[in-house]
């Protein structure tokens, strides 16, 4: 187990060490960042100082050296356009994207996991039937079409709830969330059922599929053979063993909720880092770019070691394989 997460570490520091390095790539190729950071009117003296300041005229190794070592101490520098550094703004948004993301993923796991069982043993149902055209649509939507149609039908035609921002929110130290307020969590709704809806289908189909193929072998036929009730064999026998390659893909598809967050945060406005970081592109923001890039490398390699580890415990052919 030991020798088992000190592979995945050393996985984990070389991808986000990959990561780095093509998001300090971003600093020598796109633009030049002394164009970004003066004014049209600043003498030739004035930039050449600022470069030197920067350690802009040492070699690509050290720069991207000392890049590596600020950002394991969460330091990105300061932002062009807003002249702060990127840490405190990334943190100030910190917040609004994991609530966000969180929110999502209660609900893709909530939703998908049952509807996929339930459309597994009620195949030839017509509820079952309406869940899987459904799911199709889901699937096939993108993200910010689904949420212009939330937005008009709940928020335009109905009134029911919030089309853009966060709500009022509580400051918890330096964490701000709108779970203690009614317009926080109205302003929850929109955007969380938007990103957790495609999720949410490609779970529950996942789900399905390999529920379908669970049932059909010998074992389970086998449980039924013994006189075990049919709630038993769905759930104690088939579910557990279908939920094992499942943990891969929700682990995943977790990840993705945090980075694909920037489409619905632009849509609704949502104050997280996704919408930072749409700003930063369309204004040459390249900390910000750089950071955010470091940071949902970051989220993955941790989500992606967990699910690792947790399918080396539900698993055990990978022990066995290990231990051999």
């Amino acid at each position: 187990m030991i020798s088992f997460i000190f592979k995945r570490l050393l996985q984990s520091v070389v991808v986000m060490l990959t990561v780095a390095l093509i998001a300090f790539s971003m600093f020598r190729f796109i633009g030049d960042p002394i164009n970004n950071m003066v004014g049209q009117d600043t003498s030739q003296a004035d930039r050449a100082a600022l470069t030197e300041q920067l350690g802009l005229n040492d070699p690509f190794i050290v720069q991207f050296g000392r890049f590596a070592l600020n950002a394991a101490e969460g330091n990105f520098g300061i932002s062009y356009k807003y002249r702060q550094p990127v840490s405190s703004l990334i943190l100030e948004r910190l917040s609004a994207t994991l609530e966000l993301s969180f929110v999502a993923a209660v609900l893709t796991l909530v939703v998908g996991i049952p509807l996929g069982v339930y459309t597994a043993l009620k195949g030839k149902g017509l509820i079952s039937k309406g869940i899987m055209t459904l799911s199709l649509i889901g699937v096939s939507l993108p993200t910010f079409l689904i949420g212009i149609l939330l937005i008009l039908l709940f928020g335009v035609v109905l009134r029911w709830l919030p089309t853009f921002g966060r709500g009022d929110v509580i400051a918890i130290g330096w964490w701000t969330t709108g779970f203690l307020t009614v317009s926080g969590i109205k302003s929850l709704i929109l955007p969380s059922i938007t990103l957790a809806l495609f999720q949410m289908t490609l779970i529950m189909r996942l789900v399905r599929a390999e529920m379908l193929e669970v049932l059909r072998t010998d074992f389970i036929k086998f449980a039924r053979a013994r006189g075990l009730p049919d709630r038993s064999v769905h759930f104690k026998h088939a579910l557990k063993n279908t939920l094992v390659p499942v943990i891969t893909i929700t682990g995943l598809q977790l990840g993705a909720l945090i980075a694909f967050a920037i489409i619905t945060e632009s849509v609704f406005q949502w104050p997280g880092m996704g919408l930072l970081f749409i700003q930063a592109i369309s204004d040459v923001d390249i900390p910000i770019m750089a950071a955010y890039l470091v940071l949902i490398a970051f989220f993955f390699v941790v989500i992606n070691m967990v699910v690792d580890i947790l399918y080396y415990m539900v698993d055990p052919r990978l022990r066995a394989d290990s231990t051999a």
